[in-house]
């Protein structure tokens, strides 16, 4: 299962966590708290851990192809909602 991590610096990351969880609740199978978020898309799985410097995002799909995909939806999602920051998503490739 091709699967990647960001670490995106932020003091906002619960935020931003929280955000994408109830931005996409209605659509997804969705689970969070402040610090913990997963949410399950058509296309793959974000799984989202929030401290005080940062964003932690891993995205994994059972298509190999969609990886980058998958990576984009995220990272632009999160970008929206914090407009007043500039983030950085340096997706590394992991071993799940």
């Amino acid at each position: 299962m091709p699967t990647s991590h960001a670490d995106v610096a932020t003091e906002h990351a619960s935020r931003y966590l929280q955000q994408l969880c109830k931005h996409w609740a209605h659509k997804f199978p969705v689970e969070f708290d402040p610090t913990h978020g997963t949410i399950d898309l058509s296309m793959g799985r974000t799984v989202m851990d929030a401290d005080a410097a940062a964003l932690h995002v891993t995205v994994s799909t059972d298509e190999a192809g969609s990886i980058e995909r998958l990576e984009s939806v995220v990272a632009d999602h999160i970008k929206r909602f914090a407009f007043r920051e500039e983030l950085t998503f340096d997706w590394k490739p992991t071993s799940a």
